[in-house]
């Protein structure tokens, strides 16, 4: 199989950045396909650990290329910066390249996140204030400037021109904020443009003949399927397409293109931000498992909210991403307690559903129906197969492989890439 998706099967932060990097080391290309900077993957290497924000995970990987597709919107700035880090750490610059029709983040983007937010009020989506959202605005609404115009200093003096009048009329105008100006913006984004330029190519056309060679191909997106702008928690999502479908329309590859689908999953459920989350803890046992899995936000430091596993959700990411695989990460996080619970079903005014209601104020009457699992005492972070793990673990991965009826393709039991148990080489 040439071509593998990576998709976050929850709300993002499942740890796809290592599920990334362990396969990129079987992978000739890994490519971003989604999203910003508002987004981050943590990994963790031979004792390094790395904080990717826009670079693909397999930037670290030797020998791997790397591409940047046209779904991603991209704060030139914060690249170079990620570069420039990469270096610093010493390793090799990475074999990058950006596609041409993927568009920029200005600075009046990320001014226009932080207003629109202020001004949301009690109903405020929580959004990094990135830019992300307003740039994928301006690309809807053909007010967008492409990587292909940013390189070009007079394209992108002229693209400004013509933009730049509009927005500073919103921003004075609508907010009583100040404008910006032209010579300034392309004053502070020269420098990145020129580093950047060389990188900026047609990269639908690299990507289908790589595939065309038979050369194995990762595809990888940022945020999670309940983040999904048509299938996600609406309003509370990205403003892009990060489940496996998106990885056809940003990256510029035909959807037969697309050969295995791995769903990440966290062997409990996560969430940063507001909206409702049925099957969310509180307390104590909240805090244990927050401070057990480091959950705070790689780009925001944000703690993350926390719950049991959730089967009804996990269903849902199942069908609209067309999962082949799923991977569970964190196990080991869930050490030491005494029982275990999955979410199976919702319960409505005493009506059970079992499928995920499109409706937020529906979704924040739903009351999680529960199987409860013992738990397990012994460390396993250690183990490398499934038969390393204790009977306990093992039941808990069939219970998870039986609700969402897919089977399971790896077990991560610890943050290192040695620390996972591959059950099937993905790529054939």
């Amino acid at each position: 199989m040439p071509s593998v998706v990576v998709v976050g099967a929850q709300w993002g932060d499942e740890g796809k950045g290592k599920v990334t990097d362990y396969l990129a080391q079987q992978a000739d290309w890994v490519v971003r396909y989604q999203g910003g900077n508002n987004a981050g993957h943590t990994l963790v290497v031979d004792g390094q650990t790395f904080k990717l924000h826009l670079l693909p995970s397999g930037v670290i990987q030797p020998g791997t290329s790397s591409v940047i597709g046209n779904g991603v919107v991209i704060d030139p700035l914060v690249l170079v910066r990620e570069l420039k880090g990469l270096r610093e750490s010493g390793l090799p610059d990475p074999k990058l390249y950006i596609s041409e029709r993927a568009h920029v983040i200005m600075p009046y983007h990320r001014l226009l996140d932080e207003l629109e937010e202020a001004e949301r009020g009690a109903d405020k989506i929580g959004t990094t204030g990135r830019g992300i959202g307003p740039a994928y605005v301006d690309k809807v609404g053909r007010s967008g400037i492409r990587m292909i115009e940013f390189v070009q200093p007079d394209r992108f003096r002229e693209r400004l021109e013509a933009i730049l009048p509009r927005k500073n009329r919103i921003l004075t105008q609508v907010y009583g904020a100040e404008p910006f100006e032209v010579d300034a913006i392309i004053e502070e984004y020269a420098e990145a443009a020129e580093i950047l330029k060389d990188m900026v190519v047609d990269t639908s056309a690299l990507l289908s003949d790589a595939l065309d060679r038979g050369e194995k191909v990762l595809f990888e997106g940022a945020q999670g399927t309940f983040l999904d702008i048509d299938h996600g928690t609406y309003p509370f999502v990205t403003s892009s397409t990060p489940s496996a479908a998106g990885a056809a329309i940003g990256a510029g590859v035909g959807p037969r293109r697309l050969d295995q689908i791995l769903g990440v999953f966290k062997a409990y459920t996560t969430r940063v931000g507001s909206g409702p989350f049925p099957s969310e803890l509180q307390g104590e046992l909240a805090e244990r498992i927050r401070q057990q899995g480091n959950e705070y936000g790689t780009t925001t430091g944000r703690p993350r909210r926390v719950g049991w596993f959730d089967a009804v959700m996990g269903r849902h990411s199942v069908r609209v991403n067309g999962l082949t695989r799923f991977a569970v990460m964190l196990l080991d996080v869930l050490t030491g307690l005494d029982e275990l619970r999955i979410c199976v079903g919702y319960s409505i005014d005493g009506e059970r559903r079992d499928t995920f209601p499109a409706d937020i104020k529906e979704l924040s009457r739903c009351e999680p129906i529960y199987e409860t699992y013992p738990g397990w005492s012994e460390d396993i972070t250690g183990a490398r197969k499934l038969q390393d793990l204790p009977p306990e673990a093992r039941a808990y991965l069939e219970a998870l492989e039986g609700h969402l009826n897919v089977p399971l393709g790896l077990v991560s039991v610890g943050p290192g890439r040695e620390q996972t148990i591959f059950l099937e080489n993905l790529f054939g």
